[in-house]
């Protein structure tokens, strides 16, 4: 299958939605509620707006997974996952971590990934078996060996109460045994800076396939082992995510047991 006219089409897509989300940052008319504390912007809207028309304009018969919108159009074996603005907070707050996240999947497959940050201009891209890249440039994970060596990234809930003794045990567990940890807010960019060796390991729990799907083919095409905490191979039905280089996977798992 050739891919390359679907990543020209994302690629398309997210450039068009990082216009609109540059022209609303810090410039919000409205952010409301989707509940007690999961937030949506005009820019989540009017971004994932811009996605769906270029998609639609060039593949009215593919199914689209969005994050606002949810699923439309679920028949066929192509079906495209995304996420207009990872890390919304941030963006409401004019915190300059966010991004765009397109994937597409076929029969179930993650097949293609991009990720694009408006502010800085970094564009994330991966093909299944053809590597993943920034900014056409080929990256590959770290060659840390040692979680003491590393520098970690990870992400808390919306809805942190709901396992929160689970989510803190995990933490404290990898924050005593390594470097560092950072909490960016976007889970995206999190999974992408693993692929480029900025961090050595990502993981969360109680995302969506919107959060995960471009990521998840990026860093595995960059050399990431990308599983469930208890190393089982990652799918997009799951609600966990362990992101590594690699050499430091087996310590991770041992530290994100119960």
């Amino acid at each position: 299958m050739d891919l390359a006219p679907f990543k020209q089409t994302a690629i398309a897509a997210a450039y068009q939605a990082a216009k609109k989300l540059r022209s609303k940052f810090g410039n919000l008319s409205r952010v409301r509620k989707k509940d007690t504390v999961e937030i949506v912007t005009e820019a989540d809207t009017e971004s994932e707006n811009e996605i769906i028309s270029v998609i639609r304009a060039r593949y009215p018969e593919h199914a689209i997974l969005s994050e606002e919108f949810g699923l439309t159009d679920a028949g066929g074996d192509f079906r495209w996952v995304i996420d207009p603005l990872d890390g919304t907070v941030n963006f409401a707050h004019q915190v300059p971590i966010f991004c765009i996240s397109i994937a597409l999947t076929y029969r179930e497959e993650i097949v293609l990934g991009t990720v694009l940050n408006p502010v800085d201009g970094e564009l994330y891209t991966a093909l299944r078996g053809q590597g993943a890249y920034l900014n056409n440039r080929p990256i590959r994970v770290s060659a840390v060996t040692a979680v003491a060596e590393s520098l970690l990234v990870t992400g808390f809930p919306y809805h942190l109460d709901k396992e929160f003794e689970p989510i803190m045990f995990r933490y404290s567990s990898c924050l005593k045994a390594c470097q560092a940890v950072r909490r960016l807010g976007s889970a995206a960019l999190d999974i992408c800076y693993v692929a480029c060796g900025r961090f050595e390991g990502f993981w969360e729990q109680l995302l969506k396939p919107w959060d995960t799907a471009a990521g998840a083919l990026i860093a595995a095409e960059a050399g990431a082992a990308v599983t469930t905490f208890s190393g089982k191979p990652f799918s997009l039905n799951d609600k966990e995510i362990l992101v590594t280089n690699g050499h430091i996977q087996g310590q991770m798992i041992e530290l994100l047991k119960l």
